[in-house]
């Protein structure tokens, strides 16, 4: 997919401000992008299936397929990718940068009851 990088630039260690008794707490740099354009790189998680509308962006490559998974297992630093439409995926491990629009709190997606904290939405993806 064609993909213009234009956006602010998130990365990784911008998504949390600190880890206590209640969890994760969002950084005030993620929260003051919430609702705007943004760019970020990392790894595609293994999907579930090769062409979907959605994937996890990871911060460390993956192995195994994150939905395999117990959520005990899940890597703290995950974002998850609405694609604007279908497309076929890359290998699992291998780094992408996406674009989209930062949404943040909880939500939990109707299809797959998938719940998540931070999102790119309307989003397209290139191998990086």
């Amino acid at each position: 997919m064609a993909l213009a990088l234009d956006g602010a630039p998130l990365q990784f260690d911008q998504l949390y401000k600190s880890f206590g008794i209640r969890g994760y707490e969002l950084s005030d740099a993620l929260l003051a992008l919430k609702g705007k354009q943004v760019v970020m790189r990392g790894y595609m998680a293994p999907p579930l299936k090769p062409e979907s509308h959605f994937f996890v962006l990871t911060g460390q490559p993956l192995a195994l397929c994150p939905f395999c998974q117990s959520d005990a297992d899940w890597p703290a630093d995950i974002v998850v990718i609405y694609l604007r439409r279908a497309a076929a995926l890359v290998g699992g491990g291998d780094p992408v940068a996406v674009s989209g629009r930062l949404d943040v709190g909880s939500w939990t997606d109707p299809e797959t009851g998938f719940v998540s904290q931070i999102r790119i939405v309307d989003a397209s993806f290139r191998r990086s």
